[in-house]
């Protein structure tokens, strides 16, 4: 079966999965744990139908494994048995008695499409052939590195910031968090670019920008630093954060505005 064709029903079959458990918890926050589980799935699906094994495609997947399961695990720890994200119960109000047919079409099949589209280096690779390795490849691991260590390193300060009851209502704006008001978002979108970097070796089209690009889009513009900054705007303190630090890209902060 056509590479594209194998990601898809993967990702339908996993989707479909997440929906059934979500419906049986009554929670649809089961989404964004299955979000990580789906791409390390893709990866190994796409891999085995192949059942060509060169390191390019090794690599890939080993990345895409790595960054996957360690976001699975994160995001299940901290929503498991919690009451469900203010996102989706403000959907399911609205959605009313169409709720679980809505939070199949609008939340797990959309995610789904979002997830075939940010799969297309590891789909791209896994469909390749070519054993030879290149310096984009060098490249595009040290990229992923140190999105990886920017995502893990922010989370963790985050957790331990959170975990002490001394900062109870008080926003996160040390570590990396002083140079980026989102670490965890610049980390992931890094690691997908650097992804794109080595899918060059495999596919030098077009194709391989379609990923990191609507992945940075996802995180700017749409699922990411909206939402959550949305939930701060009105917040003083927020207000005068965001004064002095960066969005996104690291930046060295700013001086205080007093």
């Amino acid at each position: 079966m056509d590479a594209y064709k194998v990601a898809g029903l993967t990702i339908l079959i996993s989707m479909t999965l997440g929906w059934i458990i979500a419906q049986i918890k009554k929670n649809n926050t089961i989404a964004d744990i299955f979000w990580g589980l789906g791409f390390v799935i893709v990866a190994y699906v796409t891999l085995l139908s192949r059942g060509i094994y060169t390191p390019r495609q090794l690599i890939i997947t080993a990345l895409v494994t790595i960054w996957g399961l360690r976001l699975f695990s994160h995001i299940s720890r901290r929503n498991w048995n919690k009451p469900e994200d203010f996102r989706y119960q403000d959907m399911r109000k609205k959605w009313g008695k169409w709720q679980a047919f809505r939070a199949y079409t609008d939340v797990f099949i959309l995610q789904g499409i979002f997830q075939f589209i940010v799969s297309m280096p590891i789909i791209l690779v896994n469909n390749s052939s070519n054993p030879n390795l290149y310096w984009t490849d060098y490249l595009g691991v040290f990229v992923w590195l140190t999105g990886f260590v920017f995502e893990v390193t922010g989370d963790a300060q985050l957790k331990a910031f959170i975990s002490n009851s001394a900062n109870k209502g008080k926003l996160m704006t040390s570590g990396l968090w002083a140079w980026t008001r989102h670490p965890n978002y610049f980390g992931e979108a890094k690691m997908w670019w650097g992804l794109a970097i080595i899918t060059f070796g495999s596919d030098q089209s077009w194709k391989i920008l379609i990923s990191p690009v609507f992945m940075t889009f996802l995180l700017l513009f749409v699922s990411g630093v909206p939402l959550l900054e949305k939930k701060y705007q009105s917040r003083a303190d927020f207000q005068e954060y965001k004064k002095r630090t960066s969005k996104f890209f690291p930046l060295p902060p700013r001086e205080k505005v007093i």
